[in-house]
């Protein structure tokens, strides 16, 4: 495959840009007490700066913060949990000098954050949820749109495809054109195709093989693949914690087929394997 290159744009993230034509690492940050990886080990708020922090030490130039678990029959979190787990830590962190995303589907969990200081509105529903497109559209900040069929305990039952990066792709479209009809402005767009949601793991690796065709839609791509369970089954059942590598690999072919931003609970390898993946391109 060609090396693609990475789009010329700069994300407006209020007093800070974000060069996408160069990759970067948005490390996760989960504040809660089940997530699939690493849940619990930060649901302390002073852990969880201490541990960002140390994220944006080694690279992370945007810290990706996580309320509520999406892993399937995960716990439901009232909106003023979640509230309670996110806005404090994005408090504290937006002394600091990096770009924060707050991962959740709620709107007002988003107009909390955004007002506590964060930049990016990571959704793994793409703003489905009630009166979310029009509150993106009035915060007027970047959204992330991420592909996915159903909730997360429906969703394994939806992974029937017969293109399943072609229906991906379409089904991205209808949710930026959807986006765009309610005021959204295009510079704002980003899209993800949702590795691990909704699709088996044929699917995740053939959409990880075929995501340069994403390209065509014109929008800079989050490649979020880190230690998801499709990435266990070709490692013949590794957990969650040994993953790494694999993951590290598959979000360097994710930036070689044109993706900016790359979603990492791994930021120490994830930057060292970039650092050399760039200075090849270098040479």
């Amino acid at each position: 495959m060609h090396l693609i290159p990475l789009p010329s744009k700069v994300l407006d993230c209020g007093k800070q840009q974000l060069d996408l034509s160069v990759p970067h690492i948005m490390g996760i940050l989960n504040v809660t007490p089940d997530s699939f990886s690493d849940g619990g080990l930060y649901f302390d708020k002073a852990q969880a700066i201490e541990y960002a922090l140390s994220m944006i030490d080694d690279g992370a130039s945007i810290i990706d913060i996580g309320g509520e678990s999406t892993r399937p029959h995960a716990a439901v979190v009232s909106i003023e949990e979640e509230l309670q787990r996110v806005v404090p830590v994005v408090e504290a962190l937006a002394k600091h000098d990096v770009i924060l995303s707050i991962d959740t589907s709620q709107p007002e969990v988003m107009n909390a954050a955004v007002q506590a200081g964060a930049h990016i509105w990571n959704d793994v529903r793409a703003l489905k949820r009630p009166q979310a497109l029009e509150t993106a559209a009035a915060l007027n900040i970047p959204v992330v749109l991420m592909h996915m069929r159903g909730e997360p305990d429906t969703m394994n039952d939806l992974a029937n495809y017969d293109h399943v990066t072609l229906e991906v792709k379409h089904e991205l479209l209808e949710r930026v054109e959807q986006a765009l009809a309610v005021g959204i402005q295009t510079k704002n767009i980003i899209i993800d195709p949702g590795f691990g949601f909704a699709k088996n793991a044929s699917q995740n690796l053939t959409l990880l093989r075929e995501l340069w065709q994403l390209n065509e839609l014109g929008y800079p791509i989050l490649s979020a693949l880190s230690r998801k369970r499709f990435i266990g089954e070709v490692l013949d059942g590794a957990a969650p914690m040994d993953r790494d590598i694999a993951s590290v690999a598959g979000h360097l072919f994710s930036i070689q087929q044109g993706a900016s931003i790359v979603r990492t609970h791994n930021v120490k390898a994830t930057a060292d394997a970039i650092k050399m993946w760039q200075a090849i391109q270098t040479i």
